[in-house]
């Protein structure tokens, strides 16, 4: 058998286990670099196509694909619950990885999100990719612009929210004289900007589409299909169009993600200097930190767990202090223990007073992992205090648990919950999902290396040399 066709097997053979769910897959090179990162409904079937004897690569999906199948030497992938999920974290992962062959999305083009101007006395309906910082409830990002707009078009009909800019206030006597738009002439709009509706009957139909939309829809839906049916028996057919139309419309609400889970940093931008000034007041802390520390424990299916550290001087990344950490002292998966092995490794001379701790360290986590970095904090004390020191306790921890975006701070019984749009949570944010970033690619590197290994073991063929010349981040 030839080397190519060895390795074309040796990759077929590895797909054979994919599961045949929807997910985001990541082809890699002999040196571990993605090459590529694609989106499937089918895993197993999306990639097995790249190296079938019958796909004709070159001629369905061009040259460029086709050359980079021929580099590939390894297939990662990260399984999705649904379609719409495989598609965000395609996108996220490109713009984080910046893979070669993954050149149209690369830019900074986002996904939209639904906007509800919860803040203004009147609030606005609106389709963006720009939502304020404060003052708005945000659903999405939507994958469909389109179908969005299409939604939210729909959805006006029924609840008359307005969806202009214009800044309407209610103790405005001025509004009265108003002359309202065309949207209130076909009943699409109640026209608060002329006055034509008080400010509680219009928030009483605001708070009618949230509870609409933090539904699954299916009562409206339901109604809205009977109504169509209605229409086409007595052959109505321009009515039952209209409402098919609006059925797929709020339909194509549900293809979208989840605000906190699948976020878009580009779309929230963060002023450095104002959210260290907000996490200063959050720790009570005397001035704004200057130094912000990150850990996070990477691990896939229980294999090669590692631990990666972030630096942020300043609110911006500081590439020079990231540190990664290959677990040795814990055998299978122990989140807790992983981190304490990381917290001992990376600060057991500040213990000592042998340099010093950063302003805040930040936990990827929730109370069970911040406990566990206060135990190793508290057993480096005490070594240091036995051997005749005085030891040094860093000035703050605290964690950021996922999903409910929690933050738990050391001597504190209660945990903070900040809007989603506070400066100082989205700083934390980002320090954590750059710690997290940074850990999953060395986690890939060691799930390569050591795949290499077992194939020098099988008298395969040995991986090449990475190219010289090329800084390393550092690695403990």
């Amino acid at each position: 058998m030839s080397v190519p066709d060895a390795r074309v097997a040796a990759l077929r053979e590895r797909i054979s286990s994919f599961p045949k769910s929807p997910g985001v897959y990541l082809m890699k090179n002999a040196e571990g670099v993605v090459l590529y990162v694609g989106k499937a409904r089918d895993l197993r079937a999306r990639v097995s196509s790249y190296f079938q004897d019958s796909a004709d690569l070159l001629s369905t999906r061009g040259p460029e694909i086709a050359h980079m199948a021929s580099l590939v030497t390894d297939v990662d992938f990260l399984d999705c619950e649904t379609e719409v999920d495989a598609l965000l974290t395609e996108n996220r992962l490109i713009k984080d990885i910046q893979p070669h062959y993954n050149e149209r999305l690369r830019d900074d083009k986002s996904f939209p999100y639904l906007e509800i101007t919860t803040g203004d006395d009147f609030p606005g309906v609106f389709v963006t990719r720009q939502p304020r910082i404060r003052g708005s409830k945000l659903y999405g990002p939507f994958t469909s612009a389109a179908g969005l707009r299409d939604a939210v078009n729909a959805l006006q009909k029924v609840f008359k929210f307005r969806t202009c800019e214009l800044d309407i206030r209610a103790d405005d006597e001025q509004r009265r004289f108003f002359r309202p738009c065309l949207l209130h002439a076909i009943d699409q709009c109640t026209a608060p900007c002329a006055a034509l509706i008080s400010k509680e009957d219009y928030a009483a139909d605001v708070k009618r589409l949230i509870k609409l939309l933090n539904s699954k829809r299916s009562v409206l839906l339901r109604q809205m299909t009977r109504e169509m049916a209605a229409a086409a028996e007595r052959h109505d057919f321009e009515q039952a169009a209209v409402l098919r139309d609006r059925i797929k419309a709020i339909q194509s609400l549900a293809l979208s993600g989840d605000v906190d889970e699948h976020v878009q940093p580009e779309v929230f931008y963060v002023d450095p200097a104002a959210g260290l000034a907000r996490l200063a007041r959050l720790l009570d802390l005397p001035a704004p930190p200057r130094i912000i520390e990150g850990v996070d424990i990477a691990t896939l299916h229980g294999e090669e767990s590692v631990g990666s550290l972030v630096c942020f001087i300043d609110g911006r990344p500081f590439k020079s202090g990231y540190r990664r950490f290959r677990i040795r002292a814990v055998e299978g998966v122990d989140d807790y223990a992983m981190i304490r092995e990381v917290i001992t490794r990376r600060y057991r001379h500040a213990a000592h007073a042998e340099e010093l701790f950063p302003d805040v360290i930040l936990i990827d986590g929730g109370l069970g992992q911040l406990h566990a970095a206060l135990e190793a904090f508290e057993l480096m004390q005490r070594a240091a205090e036995a051997e005749g020191g005085r030891g040094v306790r860093p000035a703050m921890v605290i964690s950021l648990a996922k999903r409910e975006e929690t933050i738990y701070v050391q001597a504190r019984s209660a945990p903070l919950k900040l809007a989603r749009n506070n400066e100082a949570l989205r700083l934390l944010q980002q320090v954590r999902d750059e710690a997290h970033r940074f850990g999953q690619h060395y986690h890939h590197v060691l799930r390569r290396k050591r795949t290499f290994d077992e194939d020098v073991q099988a008298g395969r063929r040995p991986p090449r040399a990475p190219r010289r010349g090329r800084r390393q981040e550092g690695a403990s």
